[in-house]
């Protein structure tokens, strides 16, 4: 069989640890103080890139010559975890960074990304987790499929099939399971139900250790400047509430429906739902 080129693209976000959030994790204007939590990739896109890298596994096996290119968006710092995903088997990555894209909500990043993989020129897939553990969103994903122009397959948590013309993959909903085929070039967002990524390669970390990681710029991307950052995020921040929970005394609750309600209904009051 003749050799093909085939693209697959991660999209992956350095996030703040948020098991680790103390009471310097917010600033004043209710955005996240990054610097007073440890950063790690995010859980949901680490789950990406191993579905990423079972998709290459299959195609390398019909003679096909597969690419796993990983990019991020966020600081210069964020070249840590393209790094992290070389030594689990990704073939390179890309770090799209600039002060123009500082307090970018889903729509200015979304946009960002999409044309950064733009940039890329031929992609057959794009790969990336769910959601962000810092924000939940779970909107950058589908919105970077539509400013592409291709289906996407939202919730997979596994691989079923891929070829060079189309992916089928298995998807978590509310009340079941479901198997979806898309034509390709698709994006797929991956459920944290899917499988772990696979454990770095001791060779692979000494080979890539060292390695260079390039930077994007916003001029690298040729964008739509008035799209990006603040000004091309049209959600803002009106209020922040910072909610303690302390135990200051206790309440017994009847295990009716009227006690039940009535909890709600304090807790509610209380913020805390």
């Amino acid at each position: 069989m003749q050799k093909k080129d085939f693209q697959i693209v991660v999209l992956a976000k350095q996030v703040p640890d948020t098991k680790n959030v103390g009471k310097d994790a917010m600033n004043a204007d209710g955005t996240i103080n990054r610097a007073a939590l440890p950063a790690i990739f995010n859980p949901d896109d680490m789950k990406a890139l191993e579905m990423a890298l079972m998709c290459r596994d299959i195609l390398k096996k019909e003679n096909i010559d597969v690419k796993v290119t990983v990019i991020t968006m966020g600081p210069p710092r964020a070249n840590e975890i393209i790094r992290e995903a070389l030594y689990r088997g990704a073939d390179n990555g890309f770090v799209v960074s600039d002060k123009r894209f500082a307090a970018s909500d889903t729509l200015a990043t979304s946009y960002a990304l999409s044309m950064a993989i733009k940039k890329l020129g031929h992609y057959d897939v794009v790969f990336t987790g769910r959601q962000a553990i810092d924000g939940d969103t779970a909107q950058v994903g589908p919105q970077t499929a539509e400013k592409l122009e291709v289906p996407q397959i939202t919730y997979a948590d596994e691989l079923i099939a891929v070829t060079p013309e189309m992916i089928r993959l298995r998807r978590v909903l509310q009340h079941g399971i479901e198997v979806v085929e898309t034509k390709l070039p698709a994006l797929v967002t991956v459920h944290g139900n899917a499988h772990d990524c696979r454990s770095r390669h001791a060779h692979l970390v000494i080979k890539k250790k060292n390695t260079e990681i390039p930077m994007w710029t916003a001029d690298d991307i040729n964008p739509d400047f008035d799209r990006l950052g603040g000004k091309g995020s049209p959600t803002k921040v009106k209020n922040i509430e910072n909610v303690v929970l302390a135990k200051k005394e206790s309440i017994t609750v009847s295990s009716d429906d009227e006690g039940i309600k009535g909890l709600i209904e304090d807790l509610t009051a209380a913020h805390i739902f």
